[in-house]
């Protein structure tokens, strides 16, 4: 933990902020929500469940206490609507931006909807953040506005051409806020997220990301699909460095501001070594899978390598002591394997009673 990060802590424990989270629901939402509410936070949390789970603010609840559980508000609420993120947002110093539409392949599927989320819910979240006055608004960018620019690592000033609408939509997200910023003196901070992972990260679906769902595939004894040859490499981002970074730009200091800032470890992992990873790692948690994985197309919109330059993050806001794949999956995978042995109840059991 970097020295500025444990400062940041230590000064929100002794003085609380009030937060809100959209997307509080989802696998990045809610780590951030247990975040905060571990250090006495007061939190909103804003989120429609359109990917987001029930299930998720019910583990958080379970790992805090009931006077940390008391500070949590949830409005459920669509970004796509003005009056749904003004309410959300009233009081709050600082937004942590994470409601959004997801997955290049859903972007090219149906890219009407990942176009109303991404930059109509966007918007609407910034013209509602500028109104309430907030002193900070992080949101969740995307290496994929890298594009095809073929330069390793990818450093934040250079960039390519986008491949796909989800990579459109989250440019647009950094276009946007720097008008705001210029325009309105609003303080927001874009992080581009590279293939984050980690607990509460959904294994199913059409979209599911590559580590959930080749784990539940090990897990249940299936075979694996690599897309292409295997050699595709990506920089594997463990949740807590996402945490890490979000708290940091929100309490960042004037300099740091107004910019947008890589969120990843700096390393490069190819999808047959996190094949082999990931059945090392399932193994030396008593899972044995003796299969092996079978290769199919390159799916439309993917770029072929992902790597991070994190000089920025570090030198501006203070980000250090990243967790690598290899120690991020060691921490996930028990709950993986919890989460993966107990999701045969019933999918009305998701629609438990919702916070109020």
């Amino acid at each position: 933990m970097s020295d500025r990060y444990e400062s940041i802590r230590q000064q929100l424990t002794r003085d609380p902020q009030k937060w809100l989270i959209t997307g509080v629901a989802g696998f990045i939402g809610s780590n951030l929500l247990e975040a905060l509410l571990k250090l006495d936070q007061e939190v909103v949390g804003l989120d429609n469940f359109a990917t987001g789970h029930q299930r998720n603010l019910d583990e958080v609840r379970s790992v805090v206490t009931p006077a940390q559980w008391a500070r949590f508000r949830f409005v459920e609420g669509d970004i796509r609507n003005l009056d749904d993120c003004r309410a959300a947002v009233k009081g709050a110093a600082h937004v942590l931006h994470e409601a959004a539409l997801g997955s290049v392949p859903r972007s090219v599927n149906d890219p009407i909807t990942t176009h109303e989320v991404n930059i109509s819910g966007f918007l609407n979240m910034l013209v509602a953040a500028r109104d309430a006055k907030v002193e900070s608004f992080t949101y969740a960018a995307s290496s994929s506005t890298y594009g095809d620019h073929p330069g390793l690592p990818k450093v934040e000033d250079r960039i390519g051409q986008p491949l796909s609408p989800y990579a459109v939509t989250k440019y647009a997200n950094e276009l946007y806020a720097s008008v705001f910023a210029r325009t309105y003196g609003l303080n927001a901070i874009g992080l581009r997220y590279f293939n984050v992972f980690g607990k509460r990260q959904d294994p199913d679906g059409a979209y599911a990301a590559v580590i959930p769902k080749w784990t539940a595939a090990l897990i249940a004894d299936e075979q694996v699909t690599i897309n292409g040859d295997g050699e595709t490499s990506r920089d594997f981002c463990f949740i807590d460095n996402v945490v890490q970074m979000n708290i940091l730009a929100a309490l960042s200091e004037p300099q740091a501001r107004n910019q947008v800032y890589n969120v990843a470890v700096g390393d490069r992992t190819t999808l047959n070594q996190l094949y082999d990873g990931l059945k090392r790692e399932l193994a030396e948690n008593g899972v044995i899978n003796e299969g092996s994985a079978v290769y199919a197309p390159f799916r439309a919109g993917d770029v072929r390598h992902s790597q991070a330059n994190v000089d920025k993050a570090v030198q501006l806001l203070g980000y250090a002591s990243a967790i690598p794949l290899a120690d991020g999956l060691a921490i996930a995978m028990p709950w993986y394997i919890r989460f993966l042995s107990e999701r045969r109840v019933p999918a009305e059991a998701d629609m438990a009673t919702r916070p109020a």
